[in-house]
């Protein structure tokens, strides 16, 4: 079994950790160094690193939604937002809260943004003064 799915009871990891990120970048770094990475390799991992930052943020937002699902309160949310404040998971939540309502909603959401991504750019998409 991969790291990202533990037994029952064990709870679940992510499929990327702080750590894991960072062993990564020294090993990227070493191999930039070394010149074994050149512009065009650098510029398709940074188009891939963002992607997958945008991954992580709406992972992040799915389960801070579905966190309060499960009964979680914001004073219990708080501390992963930085200095135990609520005003930051209440303001997130209020943002998530105009387009979705729950966190099937948020996944759902992902899903049909995904399939789009994948088609290509529609009309209204592709036309700067839309942005």
């Amino acid at each position: 079994m991969d790291d990202a799915q533990n037994e029952p009871g064990e709870g679940l990891a992510p499929p990327i950790t702080a750590q894991a990120m960072l062993t990564w970048l020294e090993e990227a770094s070493e191999a930039v160094a070394d010149g074994r990475l050149d512009a065009d390799e650098l510029i398709a991992v940074l188009g891939e690193l963002r992607q997958a930052a945008t991954a992580c943020a709406n992972a992040s937002d799915w389960a801070l939604l579905a966190a309060r699902e499960a009964g979680a309160s914001l004073r219990q949310i708080a501390p992963v937002f930085g200095k135990g404040y609520v005003r930051a998971p209440a303001a997130r939540l209020e943002k998530l809260h105009r387009e979705v309502l729950s966190a099937e909603q948020f996944l759902a959401l992902m899903r049909r943004r995904m399939d789009a991504a994948s088609v290509g750019p529609t009309r209204d998409e592709s036309d700067p003064s839309n942005v």
